[in-house]
């Protein structure tokens, strides 16, 4: 029996993608059929990237065929080892060369104000940053991790839910994945076992593979502070409010009465912890005055940043979440008086008689922080300063 296995996506819309069949044959070598619009450019550099694969699994008989829509080779390959490895059990791994400026690191306080999400079976998307073929998505984000130029942004991953997710993270950990998203997380249980097996698989444990479950249910909601605490590794605890609100039987509405509980305990638990609390995904992509709005709630709540679905809902986050000139001056005079206080050994920080609290002091030191990174004060701020 003949037996034909395929991956990708095809169509007239399809773009930076492909359709790839792979059928194993008795004998005629390897026979491969490129319909491609690009072939006349990249004809052969795809063949023999193709033909390297096939040796690579130890295929000497097979036909292939390809239907490319602009696929880069990232995307080529992934696509061709998830249908090898539907055909063979193999747990060979045909990694294309990495990046060297994707091997860093990302620090865990790191500002997470905006998180873009990108599906990970849709390479298009990639580019630009039945069941939903999860099996080959794999693939996919793993060639994107080593091969996808993420001009310094902190690569976060969302593994499906678990116990699927376990098996995902076989395909990202090694690959320098920064951030592991943790969808539906109702126990710090769950919380335990993605870190133990990210140990695993790196063979020690302290790793730098940080960890964000989202709170989804009610469930999550009422073990929020434990889910939190559960590892040093867990940086952030967000919220997903289309699944929430669904699971306690409502519709989510604009004004989101709904869901303040459940807001409020997530900024509670991830305070107490000492982690971001991160808001959850706003679904209007073309209402950006009802982003605003809805941002600048989430930020009077507490929280520390959202999620985002399109690239053009990143710069209106982006600009609410960060400091303000009238928070940037306080913050300035508030770490002034700090510096100055320590420099004269007096230990108490006044302004204007008034003593400042230490809290007060390190949510100042932290907006000048943040105000530095965003370009929006100077390093050397100091230099000029005059109260």
């Amino acid at each position: 029996m003949v037996t034909t296995y395929t991956a990708g996506n095809k169509g007239d819309n399809i773009r930076s993608d492909c359709f790839i069949s792979l059928t194993l044959t008795t004998g005629k070598g390897i026979i491969i059929d490129i319909n491609s619009s690009v072939k006349a450019m990249y004809g052969e550099s795809n063949d023999a990237l193709f033909r390297d694969m096939l040796s690579f699994y130890g295929i000497e008989h097979a036909r292939l065929e390809i239907d490319d829509r602009g696929a880069l080779p990232f995307t080529l390959a992934a696509r061709l080892e998830a249908v090898i490895r539907k055909h063979i059990d193999t747990d060979k791994e045909y990694l294309l060369p990495l990046l060297p400026q994707n091997s860093y690191t990302t620090k865990r306080d790191t500002d997470r104000v905006t998180r873009l999400y990108l599906p990970g079976n849709n390479p298009k998307l990639m580019i630009n940053a039945g069941i939903y073929k999860k099996y080959e998505a794999r693939f996919l984000v793993r060639n994107a991790l080593r091969s996808v130029d993420f001009c310094g942004a902190e690569r976060m991953v969302r593994i499906n839910q678990l116990p699927a997710g376990l098996d995902d993270l076989n395909f990202i950990v090694p690959h320098h994945v920064n951030l592991i998203v943790i969808p539906k997380c109702e126990s710090a249980k769950q919380v335990l076992q993605v870190d133990e097996n990210i140990s695993e698989i790196l063979g020690h444990k302290g790793s730098e593979v940080y960890l964000m479950p989202i709170i989804e249910s009610a469930s999550g909601v009422m073990h929020a502070f434990e889910i939190a605490g559960a590892s040093e590794n867990v940086v952030a605890l967000a919220i997903g409010l289309e699944d929430y609100t669904a699971d306690i039987g409502v519709q989510r509405t604009a004004e989101e009465g709904e869901s303040n509980f459940a807001r409020c305990m997530v900024v509670n638990a991830a305070r107490a912890a000492g982690i971001q609390p991160i808001d959850s995904v706003f679904s209007d992509i073309d209402d950006m005055e009802a982003l605003a709005e809805n941002t600048r709630k989430s930020k009077s709540l507490g929280f520390a940043g959202m999620g985002c679905i399109h690239p053009r809902q990143v710069p209106v986050i982006n600009e609410i979440f960060l400091p303000t000139e009238t928070e940037i001056e306080k913050a300035k005079k508030i770490a002034f008086a700090y510096e100055m206080s320590e420099k004269e050994g007096i230990g108490v920080v006044t302004i204007e008689s008034k003593m400042i609290d230490p809290p007060v002091v390190k949510r100042a030191l932290r907006t000048i922080e943040q105000a530095i990174h965003a370009g929006k004060l100077s390093k050397n701020w100091r230099d000029t300063y005059e109260q």
